[in-house]
C-alpha cells in the first residue's frame, strides 16, 4: 500500500512495513482450545441475576459459539492490512529497547500537524479502524491536514512484550511513545490523544516533553475532592456514579494490580477465560448493545499477540501518582486515581455521558488548561468505537484551537 504510507522527510528511525498474519496452524491451535474450553457451571451469579455478579453464562455460551463458527479472523487481518502497518525500534525512558507496532495515515501536506492516538485496555490500535476509516473517506494523501499515528503500546499487539527483568511503569511506555515521534521526525512538535491508560500515556507525554505540545482526552482527570467537593447537581451524579464504580465493580484492578501473574497465567491458559474477562469490561462500560464481533475481535488480538503478560506494568494507572516517589501498590479504594498533576499545555476533552467517571467541565477545567470541550449524550468508555465521528470532530476541532495556540508550532 503506497497511499498515506509515504513517511515524512525527517523520519530518522529504522522504519520496515509490516503485515498482520497468523500462521494457519496457529489459527487452528487457537480454534482447537477454544472447542475444548468448558464453560462453567450454571450458578445463581451466572444465570439469575443480570450483569451485577459479571458476564453472564448465555452470553459466553453465545461468544464461544460464534467465536468459533462464525467468526473470520482473515477477514480481520484484512481490515488491519488495509491501513499503512509499520514496525521500528525505540528507547524508552530506562534505555529498554522496545519493537513498536503502529498504524499511520501520513500526509502529503507540508503544514500537516502530528497526532498519535493512543489505546487503553482492553483494547488495541483496532479501536481507532473506524476514525481512520472516516479520515481516509474525508480526507486524500496530498491534504490530509494531520500525520496520523496509531501505536500498539509495549507489550500490546504486534508490538514487543515486556522486558522480564524490569516492573515496567507506563512513564517508560510514554517515553517509548515520544521516542517514535520524535524519530518520525516531528520534533518541532506534536499532539497526543488518549483513552483510558491512554489518557495517563497523554498526559505523562504532555507533562515531560516540550515536543509534545497539548493533550486530548476522553477519560480526565479530576481535581482532588475533598479541596473541591460536589457544588452543582452534574457534579453530584459523576460522583456517585465513580463511587459506585469502585465499590461493585473495580475489583479486576486490585487483581489486576496486586496479583497479576496470577490472573495472567490464568487468562493465558484460555481463550474463552480471556473472552470472560474482557468481554464483561466491553459490556459494562459501554453504552448500550456493544457488538460481539468487536469484542472477538481484540479478544482474539490479545490472544493471539502477548497472551495477557505483564498486565501490572501497563496498568499503573489505577491508584497513580505521577509527580511523586511514591511506589504503586494497586489501590483503587480510594478518589485518588484521576487526580494527577495539572497540564498548562492547551488540552481538549470529549464527555461522553456513559464513562464510568463523567468528570464535568467544571473538574476538567481544574486538572488542565482546557481549550476545547464537546459533551455527547451517546457513547461511553470505549468511545473511539461506540461514537468515532463525533470524537473525531472533536479532536479536529481541538487541533484547530491547540496547534495555533502554541507559537513553535506555527
Amino acid at each position: 500500500m503506497t497511499e498515506y504510507a509515504r513517511l515524512p522527510r525527517g523520519a530518522t528511525l529504522a522504519i520496515t512495513p509490516f503485515k498482520a498474519h497468523v500462521e494457519e496452524e496457529k489459527l487452528q491451535h487457537f480454534k482447537e482450545l477454544l472447542r475444548l474450553s468448558p464453560i462453567g457451571p450454571a450458578v445463581f451469579e451466572n444465570t439469575s441475576a443480570g450483569d451485577k455478579y459479571g458476564v453472564q453464562r448465555e452470553w459466553l455460551q453465545n461468544a464461544k459459539n460464534t467465536w468459533l463458527n462464525d467468526f473470520d479472523w482473515r477477514k480481520h487481518e484484512d481490515r488491519i492490512n488495509s491501513y499503512p502497518n509499520f514496525k521500528t525500534s525505540v528507547k524508552d525512558t530506562a534505555g529498554n529497547t522496545v519493537d513498536v507496532h503502529f498504524l499511520a495515515l501520513f500526509s502529503e501536506n507540508a503544514n500537516a500537524v502530528p497526532i498519535a492516538f493512543f489505546h487503553g485496555w482492553p483494547g488495541s490500535v483496532c479501536g481507532f479502524f473506524d476514525m481512520l476509516d472516516l479520515l481516509r473517506q474525508k480526507f486524500s494523501p496530498g491534504d490530509l491536514p494531520y500525520h496520523v499515528v496509531v501505536p500498539s503500546l509495549p507489550g500490546y499487539a504486534y508490538s514487543s512484550s515486556l522486558p522480564l527483568d524490569v516492573d515496567y511503569g507506563i512513564d517508560m511506555a510514554a517515553g517509548a511513545m515520544h521516542s517514535l515521534m520524535m524519530g518520525l521526525g516531528f520534533g518541532s512538535g506534536y499532539l497526543v490523544h488518549g483513552g483510558d491508560l491512554g489518557s495517563f500515556v497523554s498526559r505523562i507525554m504532555a507533562l515531560q516533553y516540550d515536543e509534545c505540545k497539548g493533550m486530548h482526552v476522553n477519560m480526565m482527570g479530576a481535581p482532588p475532592l475533598d479541596e473541591n467537593p460536589p457544588r452543582s447537581d452534574e457534579e453530584e451524579k459523576a460522583l456517585q456514579k465513580a463511587l459506585e464504580y469502585i465499590d461493585t465493580a473495580s475489583g479486576f484492578a486490585l487483581e489486576q494490580g496486586q496479583r497479576p501473574a496470577t490472573v495472567g497465567l490464568a487468562l493465558s491458559a484460555s481463550p474463552l477465560a480471556l473472552l470472560s474477562w474482557i468481554g464483561e469490561k466491553f459490556l459494562a462500560w459501554t453504552d448500550g448493545d456493544f457488538p460481539l464481533e468487536k469484542i472477538l475481535e481484540i479478544g482474539k488480538r490479545t490472544r493471539q499477540a502477548k497472551d495477557c503478560k505483564n498486565q501490572r506494568g501497563m496498568y499503573q494507572l489505577v491508584g497513580m501518582q505521577m509527580g511523586t516517589d511514591e511506589s504503586y501498590n494497586g489501590q483503587v479504594s480510594k478518589m485518588t486515581a484521576l487526580q494527577l498533576p495539572y497540564v498548562e499545555k492547551p488540552c481538549g476533552y470529549s464527555l461522553f455521558a456513559g464513562d464510568l467517571f463523567p468528570v464535568p467541565k467544571t473538574w476538567a477545567d481544574l486538572s488542565c488548561n482546557l481549550v476545547s470541550f464537546n459533551q455527547h449524550a451517546r457513547g461511553g468508555h470505549f468511545a473511539a468505537m461506540e461514537n468515532p465521528r463525533a470524537l473525531l470532530a472533536d479532536v479536529e476541532e481541538y487541533v484547530k484551537k491547540a496547534w495555533s495556540a502554541d507559537d513553535s508550532a506555527k
